[in-house]
């Protein structure tokens, strides 16, 4: 643009000097010039987008190799606070692309401990905080029901399709973790480069406030084993969960790095804590919304994992956000105790025409007193009919009696 408009500048400058044709010559090279600016610029620009991309997710980022692209479909994240300094965090995320292979970076306040973490528990959460289903029936037909429509049923199915499966049903393994300072900056990218990526300007922009808060990364490769020790199958489906363990003063959820996403963000958190939790601010996304809010007592749950976390009892929350700009988040989600501990969980409710077996239950109601009017009319007009047979003759006997 600048150039096209220099050029045009130029020109406007320039005295009306030289013949048409000459006009015409310089007009024509200034044209070809401008063309081949703007295919160097796009080409440039794809080669820059194409040079080691960095993907953000909720809690972290993807680095994948030259020319490759993951993408994060899914991210769901467990915080447990135990109230004594000790954080976890336990991540899945479901990716869809054509990398081979993805080096995972997660910013953290302490030392971390990683560890891989039961898949069990996220089908679990999900059995607990299941919305109350309830159906709310009405008597009056509405349009459809007449005369008795069949109900559709498509998209009904509760709940989406199970995500895609991971390459043989095999876990990604084994992980590469490593633990980097943040005390110095170049050790994250020279874990990269001797894993076969590059640390983009952007990641490191978007990581300096960490450096300069004295956090720590978790560093994780992430590939699935190849046969014959080839070349693995790309990265596909639900990622084996991860658990993070580390020392921290209060419950943070990391979110910085999300301001590298292309796309609308959606956060799905759950907060195993004392009491009922809620965050801080927005941090430049929606508001935060509460799906869930209950006490589990490990009486209620199954033999499992989610039992486990629980222990003697736990508030659990889910919260809900979407960040439809993800560059203008702007922080950290920090949890802190919500106000009160009222306890909450989602109705979903559908409506139905009321029946009695398979009759709506209208058409009986309504046919009763519409049948036996119609008993009464035919009752009434039999009787009038018989009175008017029977008067001619009484009227005949009448004037045949003597005065």
């Amino acid at each position: 643009m600048r150039g096209n408009t220099a050029t045009r500048s130029g020109t406007g400058g320039r005295g009306g000097g030289g013949g048409p044709r000459a006009r015409c010559a310089r007009t024509g090279r200034r044209r070809l010039t401008a063309a081949l600016t703007t295919v160097v610029l796009l080409a440039l620009t794809q080669l820059t987008a194409l040079a080691w991309p960095a993907h953000a997710c909720g809690c972290g980022a993807m680095v994948t190799a030259d020319g490759s692209e993951l993408l994060v479909t899914e991210e769901t994240s467990v915080v447990v606070w135990d109230g004594d300094g000790t954080q976890q965090i336990v991540m899945r995320l479901t990716v869809d692309g054509d990398a081979a292979a993805a080096a995972w970076v997660m910013p953290v306040p302490g030392r971390a401990e990683v560890t891989l973490a039961e898949p069990e528990l996220f089908t679990e959460l999900d059995a607990v905080v299941a919305p109350e289903r309830r159906v709310d029936r009405y008597f009056w037909p509405r349009p459809g029901d007449w005369p008795r429509a069949e109900q559709d049923t498509a998209g009904s199915s509760e709940g989406s399709a199970p995500p895609v499966e991971v390459v043989s049903q095999d876990r990604l393994g084994p992980f590469d973790v490593s633990r980097l300072a943040a005390g110095d900056p170049a050790a994250l990218a020279r874990w990269l480069e001797n894993h076969g990526f590059a640390l983009s300007g952007s990641l490191a922009g978007a990581l300096e406030p960490y450096v300069a808060a004295g956090w720590e990364y978790v560093a994780v490769r992430l590939a699935p084993e190849g046969e014959a020790g080839g070349r693995g199958p790309v990265l596909s489906g639900p990622l084996e969960p991860l658990r993070l363990t580390f020392a921290t003063e209060r419950p943070v959820y990391p979110m910085r790095l999300s301001r590298l996403a292309d796309t609308q963000q959606f956060l799905r958190l759950f907060v195993l804590a004392d009491h009922r939790t809620t965050t801080e601010g927005t941090i430049g996304g929606d508001p935060v919304d509460v799906v869930f809010a209950g006490r589990l007592t490990p009486d209620e749950l199954p033999r499992g994992a989610l039992r486990q976390l629980v222990g003697e009892g736990r508030f659990l929350t889910l919260l809900h956000q979407d960040f439809p700009d993800p560059g203008r988040i702007d922080g950290d989600h920090h949890l802190v105790k919500a106000g009160s501990d009222e306890e909450f969980r989602r109705v979903e409710s559908r409506e139905e025409l009321l029946t009695w077996g398979p009759v709506p239950a209208w058409q009986p109601v309504v046919g009763a007193p519409v049948a036996l009017a119609v008993v009464a009319a035919f009752a009434v007009a039999r009787v009038r009919r018989r009175r008017s047979e029977t008067r001619p003759g009484a009227a005949t006997g009448a004037q045949g009696e003597p005065g």
